[in-house]
């Protein structure tokens, strides 16, 4: 059973980055799914692997659309991603450590993640993007 159902409410209007804000949403119940039968850790390395590529391609996507408009927001949104890149670094790690309960940070991570970047940071490029004819 998904944790969280992808929904219009996180939607920032633009397609491609909602179908890879989806993907994030994928992890989530992927793990979330694991977590429940007690195996979060045979995927735990899958995961972290997923959220390290998910992070080159989606943020090259949205910064590069964001650049190209002149998004006078761009600046906190690269600093924002950077930190997402060094997060999924630290999980990495602490994955290599096999650190105690890293399924659960990771989980608390991209739930928070989604809950106040996407609905937060993302949504107030939406508009901007709409009014330039990107959807």
């Amino acid at each position: 059973m998904a944790l969280i159902v992808w929904s219009d409410a996180f939607s920032v209007n633009v397609c491609k980055i909602d179908e890879q804000h989806h993907k994030l949403v994928d992890f989530i119940n992927e793990l979330h799914e694991a977590m429940l039968q007690g195996k979060s850790k045979e995927i735990l390395s899958e995961i972290i692997k997923g959220l390290a590529d998910y992070t080159v391609i989606h943020f090259n996507t949205e910064e590069a659309l964001l650049e190209k408009y002149n998004y006078p927001e761009l600046a906190l949104q690269k600093e924002e991603h950077a930190l997402f890149v060094k997060k999924v670094k630290e999980f990495q790690e602490g994955f290599k450590n096999e650190k105690f309960g890293l399924s659960i940070d990771i989980m608390n991570f991209l739930s928070d993640w989604l809950q106040n970047h996407i609905n937060g940071s993302d949504k107030k490029y939406s508009s901007f993007l709409n009014e330039h004819d990107v959807f």
